[in-house]
């Protein structure tokens, strides 16, 4: 990618794209479905109600405050102690190996798991408890543990409806543009390492699109756009067969 010679590309950005929303779900996957199951199944009623809304309050924060937030707080976490650690303990794989500027792949990872977490967890909570009752006392009367009981009887049914929410999420990272462009590097390179500065297809967009003085810079500029809309469209693809594959063509029980 080098519009001064007009060379154009789009592999890069969709790389940065793709590597920082896939980081982004092995992050907020866990700690969304976690959040939902805890909200639903073991918190007490008196912290219910106040941990969903400040799980659900982290998704009316603006894109640029996590920017910001990042650029601030975590960029410093992340080169002076995160990096540094990952590199020591697990450099040899070569994806966590290079210099700990913070900034790159894994602080953009980083930020859209956080903003892809209310997403997830408020869709997985809401379908967990539309779960029937008497699904979970049947389970439970079986001499099932209350674990058991959450895997078998809980999960289990609701399990089209949870990754219903985490193909939301990830569609929410695809096209996130202001915090991932202020931590990202935006460096148009494929690189194998997460410390490595990438770019993605939507920051691009946003920093050169304005600049673009000829017509096969803009039109480089469109056509990433376009690529952008077909990267969705392949992922939501992909995500629905995913979903017939596991509830086997049938939508799960006691889903809504």
């Amino acid at each position: 990618w080098n519009p001064v010679s007009e060379q154009f590309g789009a592999l890069p950005f969709i790389y940065g794209t793709l590597v920082s929303s896939l980081l982004a779900l092995v992050i907020a996957v866990p700690l969304s479905v976690g959040v939902a199951v805890f909200t639903t199944e073991m918190c007490p009623k008196a912290l219910r109600g106040p941990l969903s809304f400040f799980v659900e309050l982290l998704a009316a924060i603006p894109s640029v405050i996590y920017g910001l937030w990042a650029v601030f707080v975590l960029v410093p976490i992340l080169s002076g102690y995160v990096q540094p650690f990952l590199a020591k303990t697990l450099g040899w794989t070569g994806l966590f190996e290079g210099p700990p500027y913070g900034i790159g792949m894994l602080a953009a990872g980083v930020v859209l798991s956080i903003m892809i977490i209310p997403i997830i967890s408020s869709i997985t909570r809401e379908v967990l408890m539309v779960v029937p009752q008497h699904q979970r006392e049947g389970v439970l009367a079986l001499g099932a543990t209350r674990w058991e009981m959450i895997r078998v009887g809980v999960l289990r049914n609701a399990r089209a409806g949870i990754v219903g929410g985490i193909i939301l999420g990830l569609g929410r990272a695809l096209g996130e543009t202001i915090a991932v462009t202020m931590v990202i590097g935006n460096r148009p390179e494929i690189a194998k390492s997460l410390f490595a500065p990438g770019y993605t297809m939507a920051s691009v967009l946003a920093n050169e699109f304005s600049e673009a003085t000829g017509d096969v810079y803009l039109s480089a500029l469109v056509e990433i756009g376009l690529a952008l809309f077909l990267v969705t469209i392949i992922v939501n693809a992909l995500a629905q067969l995913l979903v017939w594959t596991v509830t086997r063509g049938q939508p799960a029980r006691g889903n809504v």
